[in-house]
This record gives structure tokens, sequence and C-alpha cells, in this order.
């Protein structure tokens, strides 16, 4: 049954001021002094400090904690292309999960672009703006081409979360699902439907954690990736297998896993059936998974399924991984998220699984208790422990990986300001939301 009906949808974004963010000044401009010292001629000794040393800009503006999401709206939310307006509600949206989950300001910036080469461009020209670079809903290959360039010409954080975002939250799903069946990841053998940004990075990312490239069998929408196919781009080809392998149900034969980021109904619970014992399945394609949940357990009751829907368990959802992912590499003020620091925060999540998960958790999913099994192997994206656990993983391996400008002594000691930082934040919130809709 759906929560919600479309003109509820509608009159959320319009109502009772139009769009899902605002701009509000944290200082007091209500005297003459107040004025002086906001803009004209007080604002020229925080301008001199920064001239002088360009570090200072994180000391005198909100710089260190302002992330721009960035669009051309090619790739939306399973939308498609439809385009920077029609994608703008999405990026709004991200801001607001990025305030509410972790403190962290966001600009959302839809842009209209005809080539890589132009939306580059813009980016590299924001840096002095922006502490960090969230790339949104932008198509494969675009996105990877975009993304590298990038990171290899700005000395900010830029994360493409479609790519690893994804790869990350389903990277500790994989950990733990392994673990929990008994399998040992460099044996497993996994099946990948969706060929596009989130496919290919969480397929990277799985050979980070330690699956090999050669167990990985890739599917687009012409069939799988092979060598003998013409025309494959280069991130395609790096997931090439050797010969033709056969269709789908083929390759699903015996496979371990199947990660699903595609389109609905793709699978048979004959398929399912065939593949290895215990099998595990991320069937990520929203809102229609690529099998029905019920299907899946039904054809193997004791697979671990994990979807994009909040209303089954597994919850495979990026809200668990970009907001702590940023607030770490901020408050270290990194020049990058490096693979490390990826690693760090997948491992986090799949470790803080393991807990027993807190009354107030399972009184928002309405359980009476949410403990690490085959139907628990992510802690839910509405647990306020993922930011004390992931966002000091993050730092702290930016600080070892040497990417960290601002290193943190006490992580411990942070991680308990990050409850309070977040606490506060939270309750400002609250109290202009109960202003606002008087």
């Amino acid at each position: 049954m759906a929560l919600f009906t479309r003109e509820e949808a509608l009159e959320y974004h319009r109502s009772p001021r139009r769009g899902k963010l605002e701009v509000i000044p944290i200082k007091p401009c209500e005297t003459q002094k107040d004025l002086t010292l906001a803009y004209s001629p007080g604002v020229a000794e925080a301008c001199n400090a920064i001239a002088e040393d360009k570090k200072l800009v994180s000391e005198y503006t909100g710089r260190s904690n302002l992330v721009a999401v960035v669009s051309d709206g090619t790739a939306v939310l399973g939308l498609g292309n439809i385009g920077p307006e029609a994608g703008k509600p999405v990026m709004e949206g991200k801001g607001v999960l990025f305030k509410v989950f972790a403190d962290v300001d966001v600009y959302d910036l839809c842009l209209k672009t005809s080539a890589p080469g132009q939306l580059i461009g813009v980016v590299e020209a924001l840096e002095p703006t922006f502490g960090g670079i969230n790339l949104e809903d932008i198509k494969a290959p675009e996105c990877f081409i975009i993304e590298e360039a990038l990171k290899a010409s700005m000395n900010i954080p830029v994360f493409h979360d479609d790519q690893h975002g994804t790869a990350i939250i389903s990277g500790a799903a994989l950990l733990n699902a392994c673990e929990l069946t008994g399998r040992k990841i460099e044996d497993v053998r996994v099946v990948v439907v969706g060929a596009g940004a989130a496919g290919i990075a969480c397929s990277r990312f799985y050979m980070e954690l330690g699956v090999r490239r050669e167990n990985i069998c890739m599917f687009d929408s012409r069939g799988l990736i092979h060598e003998g196919r013409k025309g494959l781009n280069r991130y395609k080809k790096m997931f090439a297998q050797k010969e033709d392998l056969g269709d789908l149900a083929a390759c699903l034969k015996g496979a371990d896993v199947f990660l699903g980021l595609s389109k609905g109904n793709l699978l048979t619970k004959e398929m399912v059936k065939s593949m290895a014992p215990k099998p595990i399945l991320f069937a990520m394609a929203n809102p229609v998974p690529e099998i029905p949940y019920a299907d899946a357990k039904d054809a193997v009751p004791d697979c671990i399924m994990g979807t994009g829907r909040s209303d089954y368990p597994n919850q495979i959802n990026n809200v668990a991984g970009f907001p702590y992912i940023f607030r770490g590499a901020l408050d270290v003020e990194a020049t990058e998220i490096n693979e490390d620091m990826k690693l760090a925060a997948a491992y986090a999540l799949a470790k803080l699984a393991k807990e027993e998960a807190p009354a107030e958790v399972c009184e928002a999913y309405g359980v009476e208790s949410l403990s690490y099994g085959i139907d628990y192997i992510l802690p839910k994206p509405l647990d306020p422990r993922i930011l004390t656990w992931v966002t000091p993983a993050v730092a702290k391996a930016a600080m070892e990986t040497g990417v960290a400008r601002k290193p943190i002594a006490d992580l411990d000691a942070y991680a308990e300001s990050l409850k309070k930082r977040v606490a506060d934040s939270q309750a400002r919130i609250k109290t202009f939301m109960q202003d606002y809709y008087k």
C-alpha cells in the first residue's frame, strides 16, 4: 500500500514554502555594529586575513562544512535523463539528508551542460567556495570521466555517490553475508546485472574487498560483457569475460551472489534455485526489485536478500554512507576520499550490524528486536550509531593515509562531539520547522 498520494508529494514540495531548503543567517544583523561586522567595513578583516593565508578560509567562512551536490540530471533516481530542472527536487532532498544526519551544509547545483568537459570546468571553478563535491545522478560513462578528472585536478573531496555510496553499503552487506553463509570472499562468484555507474563501482569495490575479477560476470542491456563483443567502453572492458558464457540463467547456475542494479522482475524462482546453496541476492532496482522479496524467499528460504526498499529486511540505502563519509572527510579537511576511507566505512558498517540495535531503532521500524543474522546484515539507515561508528573510521583512515590536513588527536572525544553536534543541529531544525508550520 502506498504511503502517500501524488498530490501529497507535490504539496509537500510546494508548501508552506517552495522547495525543501532555505538559507538562513547564523550571525546577528540587528544593529549598526552587527551590519558593519557582517559586511562593510568589518568583513575586510576576515578578507585580509584569508588573503595573507588561504588556509584561514576554513576559520572565517563556512567553506569547511559546505558541500556542493552537483548534477546534470542525466540519470536521476531510476527516472533517467530528465534534465537538471526535473532533477533539482532530488538534489534538494540530498541536501536535507546531509543536514539532518550529519550537520553538513549543502548548495545544490543543477547544471545545464552539453559535455563532460563543460561540467568539469564549472566544478573546478567552484573549489574556493566548497569543502567537498558530491556528484549525483550523472549517467555512465560520463560520470567516470568527470569524477576522474575532478579528483585529479581538485584539492578537496570529490565523491560520486551513485558509484561509491552504493558500493560501500552493498560492500558492507557482502562482507556480513559471506560470513553468515560460511563463504570466503575471494572464492565467491558474482553475477552483476546493470553495467552503469553503480554496477561498475560496486564490482570495483568488491574487488577491493577480495572478490577476484575473473569471478565477476557482468551483464548490460545487450547481455554478458565478454571479449568477443565490440563497442565496449574501457570501464566495461575491465569486467569482460574471456568468452561468452551464455545468458543470465546460465551464468547464475552455481553463482554465490547476484547484484542487481537494473530493472524489476528479471529473475525467476528457478534461477534463484539454480544458484549455490544459501545464495546472496542484492536486488536493488527501485521501486520493483529484480525479483520480488517473497518469490526469492519462497524459492530458497535461507537466501540472504537485500533490496533498496525500506519495507523489506536488509535495505541497502546510501543514506547510511554519504553523510557520515563527508562528515569525517570535512572534519579532517581531507584532500580526497580515497579507497582506504571507503573501505573503512564499509568495515565499520559491517561491524556495527553485529551489535544489538537500540530500542529507539526497533521502535522506528516497528519490530521488537534486530539482531545480526540473515535478515539483519546491515544497520538500519535511521540508526544514530552510524554517525559515531562510520565518521571516526573515515577520519582515521584519512589521517593514516596522509590526506588529512587537520588531524584529530582524540577520536573517542571526537565521536562524542559528533553526537552533540548533530543533536544540537537537529534541535535547531525542529524548532525552525515548528515555527514554520504554525
